[in-house]
């Protein structure tokens, strides 16, 4: 997946939005919360929160790393995003999205039209 392929697709989901943050690394929130991060261009991979049967995989596989620094929040991380399947990354970040929106409150998910 192209980075520019990668940006469209997190901002495709609902309630979007994207920081710039800790230099230069694009943050993608729903409701204030991050769910994927990325360096800018894709350099440096690609870090998303999973569920912890998508973490178990994708880790014991070899597929992915454990994120630094945000593992035990069930996050990978992918050192090359151009190798990647757009369907997939598109797949893992709805996920992504749908985990870290379900844990907002009833009247967060509301105010940003998530039902």
């Amino acid at each position: 997946m192209s980075p520019e392929a990668f940006d469209a697709a997190c901002r495709a989901l609902p309630a979007v939005t994207m920081d710039v943050q800790w230099g230069d690394d694009h943050v993608y929130k729903v409701g204030g919360k991050m769910f994927a991060v990325t360096g800018p261009g894709g350099r440096g991979g690609v870090s998303l929160r999973v569920s912890d049967i998508a973490f178990e995989a994708l880790t014991q596989t070899g597929r992915a790393i454990p994120a630094p620094y945000l593992a035990r929040a069930r996050w990978v991380k992918f050192e090359d995003l151009t190798a990647l399947d757009d369907a997939e990354v598109e797949d893992w970040l709805a996920a992504a999205h749908r985990l870290v929106a379900a844990k907002l409150t009833r009247k967060a998910r509301a105010g940003l039209g998530l039902g």
